[in-house]
């Protein structure tokens, strides 16, 4: 997983698989945001992206990322 916050565009990107696309996105409007999936042709998710994110995200307690991974998990790959 890799996390990117676009500081300019106020945009944060979470990617969730190393696949290089080609990917469709499918569009969520909510109330007060909006999210763009990446979907790849097999119809799996492979990034979300959160528009307008320091609206939505408490990006201080966002960023710099950690992630702890099972050992199982990390074992899979």
């Amino acid at each position: 997983m890799k996390i990117q916050y676009d500081q300019e565009s106020d945009n944060l990107y979470i990617r969730l698989t190393a696949s290089q696309g080609p990917f469709h996105n499918e569009t969520f409007e909510g109330p007060d945001f909006d999210l763009i999936f990446d979907i790849d042709d097999n119809g799996k998710l492979v990034g979300v992206e959160i528009l307008d994110a320091s609206e939505h995200v408490d990006l201080a307690t966002l960023l710099p990322v950690e992630c702890d991974v099972p050992a199982a998990m990390a074992a899979a790959k």
